[in-house]
């Protein structure tokens, strides 16, 4: 009988592979295999690659193209009565209720939605990263302080503390925290920021006291390694990829925060577009006015459902025991 042609049958009677027949997968490769997988997370990937291209170039490009500035006013684009006209050849979504340019500002709106989300996202996975360690890492007296105050901010309700926030800090040029916190946008991002990070500090907190007992840490301790190396070194890479799942799962629910703000009316100035303010405009017109809400809000539910996409994707790449 011939040996199949990848086998070999050693002096024992036993089928080995040779061993040029093994190979080795890096992590990053077995990542991406399981990764592309996913043709919905795939599909999110491409859909936010999109839509920051359009929050970059997609405002003034939108504006050179039909010639109307954001914030230009057209008389032709409401009727008698001050009711805004839909979608034409020439304004493509319609006009707003002031009669600017639907489509010009959507485009400018995605500019500002996704810059406030990821902004206000990186800052919060950055606090939770730093509190989530040392709660983790050290444990007793400091986990004891950091656990119950991000516990406090995720008991609160954050919607009313927020408005009351927003509203304080926004009646008076000065700001907040002696001018630190200006009016406008940094208002928006500095009050998503304090409710998000506790969110993050709790899940690395939870990754960091599962980290801290492995065998490879206690081999670094008993090394001689320092707290601060065993942090950068030794668990701080093996955060990477849970931090970047969840990252992205957070930067949707930011984008949301803001277009409640916004829709509040305590979000960005008036005069810079956001989703969130275009529907705050169409609230009161809703009913005769319906482009006002549809191309903001489905603007508003792809860039949700992009991200939710690529984040459950990359959470079943990371995962080495995720069936495909």
């Amino acid at each position: 009988m011939t040996n199949p042609p990848d086998f070999e049958v050693t002096s024992g009677g036993a089928i080995a592979l040779p061993v040029a027949a093994i190979t080795r997968k890096s992590p990053s490769r077995l990542f991406w295999e399981r990764f592309r997988q996913d043709k919905a997370a795939l599909a999110g990937g491409v859909t936010i690659v999109v839509l920051i291209a359009i929050a970059i170039f997609g405002g003034p490009l939108a504006a050179n193209i039909t010639g109307h500035p954001q914030n230009t006013t057209y008389s032709q684009m409401t009727d008698a009565y001050g009711v805004p006209l839909g979608p034409n050849a020439q304004f493509w979504f319609g006009a707003d209720a002031a009669g600017r340019d639907l489509f010009v500002r959507t485009m400018y709106g995605a500019r500002t939605s996704l810059f406030v989300g990821i902004v206000a996202s990186g800052i919060a996975v950055l606090i939770g990263l730093v509190v989530g360690l040392a709660a983790g890492f050290f444990g007793g007296f400091v986990d004891t302080v950091l656990s119950r105050a991000s516990d406090v901010l995720l008991a609160v309700p954050q919607i009313l503390i927020a408005v009351g926030i927003v509203a304080a800090c926004s009646t008076t040029k000065a700001g907040c925290l002696g001018g630190v916190i200006q009016p406008g946008i940094t208002v928006v991002i500095a009050v998503i920021t304090i409710f998000s990070w506790s969110y993050i500090a709790r899940i690395v907190r939870g990754y960091t006291l599962s980290l801290r007992e492995k065998e490879f840490v206690e081999s670094a301790r008993a090394a001689g390694a320092s707290n601060t190396r065993i942090l950068a070194t030794e668990i701080l890479p093996n955060l990477v990829g849970p931090l970047i799942v969840y990252s992205t799962l957070l930067i949707p629910t930011n984008i949301l925060f803001e277009a409640t703000l916004s829709y509040l009316g305590l979000g960005v100035p008036a005069n810079q577009a956001s989703w969130g303010s275009i529907l705050s405009d169409a609230s009161q017109l809703y009913d005769v006015a319906w482009w006002l809400m549809l191309f903001p809000g489905g603007f508003l539910i792809i860039t949700t459902l992009a991200f939710n996409l690529l984040g459950d994707g990359l959470r079943d790449a990371f995962d080495v025991r995720s069936e495909r």
